[in-house]
């Protein structure tokens, strides 16, 4: 009984597509349901009919052919060989029997991609106007998972919190507010992906992160740019209208710069710009359900990107030489001059970027424009890198420490020996991303050796371990692990 419940909810939830044409239901009207999972529009089957009626051939001729040796075992033959002559000669004269078949080895019926269908009237917003998070608390939120980034977490805070007001209250007194999509510029290693992801778990929303580096333009072999959007229906478990509300994280959109010296056509850089640009203002894009790529077997939905919000991210590596290329023009010579090494040391550089700069880089201007928020990460210093390892809620020395703690053993690492992690961090120059590996490296023998000896109860890492001078500091337990048997009662 439950069983049957829980297959009408799902046809109320759910809306079919037609086997052949491959629309939903809401776009194609009502459907033929076909035995072996099939369904077939009106207007497919009017076609099928009149393709039959206008051909030439005999159809008898399939009358009683074995369809088995096709692989497509017969569900319900009708049997056509009457012992009666006078019923042979009526079903002549009448149209051949259709036998039904399980097309599901053609691919033609069987599962069928699950779509919501859309509820009728105004669209449900993920949260009311006093359910938004204010920009404090956003940025509360995020400081317990990133360090640092003070200016990114409080610029992203302010165009979230405004992008959601905006798609609750639609309009606000007939002005409309145009969308807050925000364009990060940081090193590798800064924690670009890691805010933004933050970012949707904390708002509850759906989140799809795509890689510009796959997207081509229409027509050629990779992802289409509708393929972003089909990843985010994908995350909202195909629900169109939560999907509609979600946010796009784009990332490396640095590799899109236009190419410099090229008499090739450029179809993975300022083509993919101008195919983004509607994605980004807002408008009505068909995309793939289940796939990255049209095609004639794909369903195909419409999803509405006005109320979506476009995060997109990359390293720009060269662009702080467009920079101080820039802020140099005004050096001559005479008292007043500035020095032409005034900028090579400055930490804050990147900082100082400006839409001019992007454009020179070889994004198109009507790309940059639909990007209004700007928002530069700072690269990692020591005394950041350290706190990454230590602060955060999923900070990497907690994950090691639950590691160990399964086994009831301590976990410790001293002051010098973080400070030693962090400095060789510096030396591989890829930010926050260094730390694990070379945590890693060291814990590899702790964590092969822990489990040999029960009698561990607590190990701490120090800068002479890390640095090949010396072992950790091992402590033993005074009890039993409460996971392992006593050895009297192993004897019994």
């Amino acid at each position: 009984m439950s069983q049957e419940i829980d297959q009408t909810n799902e046809k109320e939830e759910y809306e079919q597509f037609c086997t052949i044409c491959r629309r939903p239901e809401s776009v194609c009207g009502p459907l033929m349901r076909l035995p072996g999972n099939i369904n077939v529009c009106t207007s497919c089957m009017q076609k099928s009919m009149d393709t039959i009626e206008n051909s030439d051939i005999d159809f008898n001729q399939f009358r009683n052919m074995d369809l088995s040796q096709f692989g497509m075992p017969v569900v319900n033959q009708v049997e056509t060989e009457e012992e009666d002559g006078e019923k042979k000669e009526k079903e002549k004269e009448k149209d051949p029997k259709i036998r039904v078949i399980n097309l599901g080895p053609m691919g033609l019926g069987g599962h069928q991609p699950k779509i919501k269908k859309k509820k009728d009237g105004p669209k449900k917003p993920p949260f009311t106007l006093d359910q938004i998070p204010a920009p404090h608390k956003i940025k509360e939120q995020l400081d317990e998972y990133v360090i640092g980034q003070e200016y990114a977490k409080k610029a992203i805070s302010v165009a979230v919190y405004n992008h959601y007001k905006r798609v609750v209250t639609n309009t606000m007194d007939d002005i409309q507010i145009e969308k807050s999509n925000i364009l990060m510029i940081g090193p590798t290693g800064s924690g670009k992906t890691f805010l933004v992801q933050t970012l949707a778990k904390i708002l509850n929303v759906p989140l799809a992160i795509a890689d510009a580096t796959s997207l081509t333009e229409a027509g050629y072999i990779g992802d289409d740019i509708e393929s972003v959007v089909s990843k985010l229906l994908a995350a909202a478990d195909n629900d169109v209208d939560r999907a509609e509300m979600g946010i796009i994280f784009v990332d490396e959109i640095d590799k899109l710069a236009k190419k410099q010296n090229t008499t090739s056509r450029d179809v993975n850089g300022e083509s993919v710009q101008q195919g983004m640009l509607k994605l980004l203002e807002g408008s009505d894009v068909e995309v793939p359900v289940g796939a990255n790529s049209k095609n004639a077997m794909v369903p195909m939905v419409t999803v509405n990107t006005k109320n979506i919000l476009f995060i997109c991210g990359g390293a720009f590596p060269g662009l702080d030489s467009l920079i101080k290329e820039r802020l140099n023009k005004h050096a001559s010579i005479g008292f007043q001059a500035d020095l032409k090494d005034k900028y090579d040391k400055d930490p804050d550089l990147l900082s100082k970027v400006e839409t001019v700069d992007i454009r020179e880089y070889g994004m198109i201007p009507e790309f940059i424009g639909r990007l209004p928020i700007l928002v530069t990460l700072t690269g990692m210093d020591e005394d950041m890198l350290v706190r990454i390892l230590k602060e955060p809620k999923n900070a990497i020395l907690k994950q090691y420490h639950k590691l160990l703690e399964l086994d009831e053993v301590d976990l410790e690492f001293d002051d010098e020996a973080l400070r030693t992690i962090a400095k060789e961090a510096m030396k591989k120059e890829t930010g926050a991303r260094a730390l694990r590996s070379i945590i890693e490296k060291f814990m590899l023998d702790i964590m092969y050796e822990v489990p040999k000896d029960e009698n561990i109860g607590r190990v701490t890492i120090t800068k002479d371990y890390l640095e090949h001078k010396g072992g950790p500091k091992i402590e033993m337990r005074t009890e039993t692990p409460h996971h392992l048997p006593d050895k009297e009662h192993e004897e019994k």
